[in-house]
């Protein structure tokens, strides 16, 4: 990076413009008399390291896998980490959703406009993977800036449904369901800011669960949005969904997402039994305009295996449920827009790992933006229109009913252990076909989330749980506790677990 120096006259006149400010040729002097000694501090910091976590374990860049090797092209980079000769997650093989920092190893976060950067940290969660034993196969597919709920958007192409080829993945989180799904890994790390950890599970029919807000820390994560980042696991079964998330939770003191965090040993949750367990089925989570009437059939006889297994089930109704996707698009829509894009991904006004080689890769991004997906188009253009002409005030607004919404989910879960819905209104669908119309692509990224993203605004810990399936594709049930009671979720989901194989339950 260039060395900082004094603006010119004219650059300085230009920033006046930007501000508002009409500057004369007196006053660019002026003012340029009086920035030396902050050009004299930016030299200071330049001349002092930057104090990054250290890299701890061995690994090489490795290579794109193609053909055979990558039949649901899934990964992006395959590079063996290992990590400490024992502890939990010793015999784990783990892969990383490519919006998460591996030192040394290319991440591209699904967009064109990023590749070539290589990180030159780990993210707090790989140092924990690998202190605990695991073992790191690499990177996989993310969607375009994780933009997208459809696993097509990618520019490396989509990611397929290993339950079934030429159907979505689901997304962001597209290769990590993917890779678990097909049995390449136990374990993978997803993100999740509007269903991006649920959705994919619930269509590949694997364990995803968001974390309550802060529980992980999203340290060395592309952060998206700080009230809506979330980072978790991603897994073939209950135990290992429970086991991973003993490894990755707790405070690292470095991400300012992590409040009053709440740890426990969650894998002594896995008793498999739900008897005496309350558990509301939320009405307003069915019968959207788009739920398959499969979808939640399947989710109800899901519910209704919980009270075979002694559990209390009851139907509440919560209608603020229904406003969640609205309060959430201002808070993605400009937040994203204000902090991914035009703070360059970490934006400001916050205490944590600011990860500058990130920030650099990714600051020109207006270089290349005709070539971001029309998903990551249509937010940032909507969202930048909305900065300029309403100057935050719906996003302020929305941060408000946010918290009207968690107090409406939190007043049943007083009196319940888990909220109960359908994860997503529909199963997979089918991946758009090269020169599919505009608004396919749209729609198949956008049309699953009105049970998803409401709870990222409000932070409750939810899991999609596979549930059953329907014509050669899974169904998931979510499940969503009281803040930092991620307990509640697992022995519920061990529960169901036990009882049968998911695979055999029918509409």
């Amino acid at each position: 990076m260039a060395s900082a120096k004094l603006p010119t006259p004219d650059e300085l006149k230009a920033v006046g413009r930007q501000l508002g400010m009409s500057l004369s040729d007196a006053d660019v002097a002026f003012f340029l008399e009086t920035m030396s000694g902050s050009v004299a501090a930016y030299h200071a910091i330049e001349a002092m390291a930057d104090p990054m976590p250290a890299v701890k374990y061995a690994r090489t860049p490795g290579y794109r896998p193609e053909g055979a090797e990558n039949k649901y092209n899934a990964w992006y980079y395959k590079s063996e980490v290992h990590g400490a000769p024992g502890g939990k997650l010793k015999g784990k093989r783990i892969a990383l959703k490519d919006n998460i920092c591996l030192a040394g190893v290319p991440m591209m976060n699904g967009a064109s406009s990023l590749e070539g950067y290589v990180p030159d940290v780990d993210a707090t969660i790989v140092t924990r993977m690998l202190d605990a034993g695991g073992t790191i196969l690499g990177k996989v597919h993310c969607e375009y800036f994780c933009f997208s709920g459809g696993s097509h958007t990618s520019a490396a192409g989509p990611v397929h449904n290993p339950r079934k080829m030429g159907y979505s993945a689901g997304g962001s989180s597209s290769g990590s369901a993917a890779v678990v799904a097909a049995g390449e890994v136990e374990m993978a790390i997803g993100g999740d800011q509007g269903g991006s950890i649920r959705i994919p599970a619930a269509y590949c029919g694997v364990y995803g669960l968001k974390p309550t807000h802060g529980l992980v820390p999203y340290t060395g994560v592309f952060p998206i949005e700080n009230t809506l980042d979330h980072t978790g696991p991603m897994t073939a079964n209950v135990a290992d969904n429970a086991l991973l998330l003993e490894v990755l939770a707790g405070p690292d003191g470095l991400d300012p997402r992590q409040v009053n965090v709440k740890t426990a040993q969650y894998t002594n949750a896995l008793t498999g039994d739900a008897r005496g367990m309350k558990i509301a089925i939320v009405k307003e989570g069915f019968g959207h305009a788009n739920s398959e009437t499969d979808v939640d059939a399947v989710v109800r006889k899901g519910a209704a295996l919980f009270r075979q297994l002694g559990a209390q089930v009851d139907e509440v109704s919560i209608p603020l449920h229904l406003a969640g996707p609205a309060i959430w698009t201002p808070i993605a829509v400009e937040g994203a827009t204000w902090q991914m894009m035009n703070g360059n991904g970490f934006g400001f006004n916050w205490k944590g790992l600011y990860v500058t080689s990130l920030i650099d890769a990714h600051s020109a991004w207006r270089q290349r933006a005709d070539e971001f997906s029309d998903t990551l188009k249509t937010t940032i253009l909507f969202g930048q229109y909305a900065l300029n002409k309403y100057r935050g005030h719906y996003y302020a607004k929305a941060q408000n009913l946010g918290r009207s919404l968690r107090a409406a989910y939190d007043a049943v879960l007083k009196d319940y252990d888990l909220l109960l819905m359908p994860t997503l209104p529909l199963k997979a669908t089918p991946i758009p076909k090269p020169g599919a119309p505009r608004m396919e692509t749209i729609q198949r990224a956008f049309e699953m989330l009105p049970n998803t993203a409401p709870i990222d605004v409000t932070g409750h810990p939810s899991m999609s749980v596979p549930c059953g399936m329907s014509d050669g594709l899974p169904v998931g049930m979510m499940l969503t506790a009281k803040h930092f009671d991620e307990v509640a979720i697992y022995r519920a989901a061990s529960a169901f677990e036990k009882a049968g194989d998911w695979k055999s339950l029918r509409p």
